[in-house]
């Protein structure tokens, strides 16, 4: 038998760094997050043989331990005694290293995806302890749609969703590692978005509130270690985007735009720009 998941990307609305933790390296966050329509496709197969085995064509993503995927399969099998081995085939979309979830949201498939192939019938907060333990953004995505994620990131509140509307994504020829961002944060001198702000914006639904008030405390810190970063959210802001934002540490910006037709001009543009550029829809 084989299942297929749908694993979509996610854009930061907002994110804050409240306090480095002191029992650990981690710090304590507040992201208000919202999926969109890109996404990987993963295909599960059981096997007999107990093992775990993942396939992709790219050649950026490890096929190993390294990979969120394999890790979320290898703790889904220990935590549940699954003595049967799995086949996960991830038809990759999502760029690598972008700050659009791509490593969490395929954890979160997996997690979901090996629910079902082995019909064990798990409600969703016992599949979030496994999650939570594949990266800051996994638990957001098994959950998906729009939601406050706080703590290291397992605590997740849902939220309304924003209007429909189009998101343009640019993302230079670079990627960001999360940990190198972070090892850059001094909490103190971080500039905090107005998360409940934003929030009373998401409950009117008030895109242009929204766009006001979308935010992220780690932007200023990857634009100084890759001024790209700056230059590519100008530009987007000069075509006429109203809501620009940094997702995650970067290196991805996204534009929020009501309309379809300013959509595919800002797209068209941003195509001259830079080359890696969507234009899809938000889903949460």
């Amino acid at each position: 038998m084989t299942i297929i998941e749908k694993a979509p990307a996610k854009i930061n609305l907002s994110l804050d760094v409240l306090r480095k933790r002191e029992t650990d390296e981690y710090h304590d966050v507040e992201m208000i997050m919202t999926t969109i329509d890109l996404a990987d496709r993963l295909e599960f197969t059981s096997l007999e043989e107990d093992r775990i085995r993942i396939s992709m064509e790219s050649r950026y993503v490890p096929n190993d331990e390294r990979n969120l995927a394999y890790r979320a399969a290898k703790l889904f099998k220990e935590k549940f005694g699954i003595t049967k081995g799995v086949h996960i085939k991830i038809d990759k979309h999502i760029p690598v290293s972008a700050g659009l979830g791509g490593g969490s949201t395929d954890a979160a498939a997996v997690v979901r995806g090996l629910n079902r192939l082995w019909s064990l019938d798990l409600e969703l907060a016992d599949l979030a302890l496994i999650a939570a333990k594949c990266g800051s953004d996994a638990t957001f995505s098994l959950y998906g749609e729009t939601a406050i994620a706080r703590g290291f990131g397992e605590i997740v509140e849902k939220l309304p969703s924003p209007p429909p509307c189009w998101v343009v994504l640019a993302k230079p020829d670079i990627g960001v590692s999360t940990r190198t961002i972070f090892q850059h944060v001094k909490v103190e001198e971080l500039t905090h978005p107005n998360n409940e702000a934003l929030i009373r914006a998401l409950h009117a639904r008030d895109l242009s509130a929204i766009c006001k008030h979308i935010g992220n405390a780690l932007e200023a810190i990857t634009i100084t270690l890759h001024p790209e970063v700056k230059r590519i959210k100008d530009t987007m802001k000069n075509l006429g985007a109203p809501g620009v934002l940094m997702s995650g540490t970067g290196p991805t910006v996204y534009g929020l735009v009501e309309h379809q037709e300013k959509a595919k001009k800002i797209y068209n543009g941003m195509r001259g720009f830079c080359d890696e550029v969507y234009l899809v829809r938000l889903l949460g």
